[in-house]
């Protein structure tokens, strides 16, 4: 296929090189031949712009790119469109990481209350976004990567729009689990299930083997430290969940752990302008090593991959955000799940799933209910929906919580908030 052209809306942010990055190295897998990054950021969009044409240039590839900031132009005509914006930046999610401690709830930017702050200043604007690319172009698909995923993608489907979410957990699992067992990543293939941020490999594929009993029994230790989990929770549930299901799982230590040092949005504000001082310099042409600890690892090839898959109908089996429709039968169909799926020309249709055992089962169904909640607040407002979300919320849960909570996110929010 060729003639290709992609967007990247919040295409100014430092995640940016690596997507490039992706792009560059990947072109076999999809030739990019034309690639517009939209960012209201003049500034930081001419920096990352300017080294992404250095990237391709270094690496031989062929396609043209250019920036602006006007999301129409930069939109028309694509075939589609990847979102990877942050409603408020990094200031924004310093608040979010902060003042839920104040109540004794973890302070995090996808999950409890900063997490339902971060919904509802996202949700209006990509469905904002999304109704102009389905006005200037269609046909294109648009591949979510801004955070919730979730929450997001189960807005635009809803909506009616042509939408797959995406997360780089999974792919991360997946690239670590490969170097442990000393194989190709592509012959490793996870039973992935949950939802985004709250799942769990229950077994690892090699070859048709499921090897993850291997895994734990010989590299315990150093999941577990990845995880930030004792290695003896993996060892009893004989599964390896996603690190953010530390949240669920170590509530109070994680908070105790939050309170004696900086917001990790903190840590991330000093790194961006470090990085945007390196993107400057004209010398450099591929993405700095200072890049792999901004987050985001192995965003670009699960990025290139899904993006390929839904243009060029090829029907692999990747990890993705997508419908429920019936997968998780003790959800609404309209509830998004994260799970292996088919991919290709009409989206991404769920792989059949052995039943959730209800320890996993019962929180999965209980943050669908707050995501459905959540997505109701973020889409008619009003305090008494978010408060509501916030009562469902498994990490917040009590009264007196909800309540104070949900001033907090009014009063740290109103100038993203319409109705507020």
């Amino acid at each position: 296929m060729t003639g290709i052209k992609l967007a990247v809306v919040g295409g100014g942010s430092t995640y940016t090189p690596e997507l490039i990055d992706g792009f560059a190295r990947l072109r076999d897998v999809l030739p990019v031949d034309e690639l517009v990054l939209v960012d209201p950021a003049a500034d930081r969009l001419e920096l990352v712009g300017g080294l992404a044409r250095r990237i391709f240039a270094k690496q031989g590839h062929p396609g043209r790119i250019s920036w602006t900031g006007d999301l129409d132009v930069g939109v028309d005509g694509a075939d589609a469109v990847l979102l990877q914006l942050r409603v408020g930046g990094q200031a924004a999610r310093n608040e979010d990481e902060t003042w839920p401690l104040e109540c004794g709830c973890v302070g995090q930017e996808t999950t409890g209350a900063g997490g339902l702050a971060k919904a509802l200043r996202t949700v209006p604007v990509v469905l904002d976004i999304a109704e102009r690319v389905r006005r200037r172009t269609p046909d294109a698909w648009i591949v979510d990567f801004t955070n919730p995923v979730g929450i997001v993608t189960r807005a635009l489907l809803t909506a009616g729009h042509k939408a797959v979410g995406l997360c780089n957990v999974a792919i991360g699992f997946q690239r670590k689990f490969a170097r442990l067992l000393d194989v190709a990543p592509q012959d490793v293939q996870l039973e992935h299930v949950g939802l985004n941020h709250l799942t769990w490999e229950r077994a690892v594929r090699v070859g048709g083997e499921d090897v993850l009993p291997k895994l734990i029994a010989e590299h315990g230790d150093a999941i577990a430290a990845d995880l930030h989990m004792p290695r003896t929770l993996v060892e009893r549930l004989g599964v390896v969940p996603s690190y953010y299901l530390r949240y669920y799982y170590q509530h109070d230590e994680v908070v105790r752990e939050l309170r004696t040092k900086p917001s990790r949005a903190a840590e991330v504000a000093a790194m961006e302008q470090e990085l945007l001082a390196l993107y400057g310099d004209p010398a450099l042409d591929e993405k700095p090593e200072l890049l792999g600890k901004r987050g985001g690892a192995y965003y670009s090839e699960a990025a290139v991959a899904l993006t390929s898959s839904l243009l060029r109908d090829t029907g692999d089996v990747q990890v993705v955000n997508a419908l429920n429709n019936g997968t998780l039968p003790f959800l609404p169909d309209d509830a998004v799940i994260e799970v292996p799926a088919t991919v290709g020309a009409r989206g991404a249709v769920p792989v059949p799933v052995r039943p959730l055992e209800p320890l996993y089962a019962g929180l999965v169904a209980g943050v669908t209910a707050y995501e459905h909640l959540a997505l109701e607040a973020a889409l008619k407002g009003g305090r008494d929906r978010v408060f509501e979300a916030l009562l469902a919320h498994p990490l917040i849960g009590q009264l007196d919580h909800a309540d104070r909570l949900t001033d907090e996110l009014l009063a740290h929010n109103r100038e993203h908030l319409a109705w507020a």
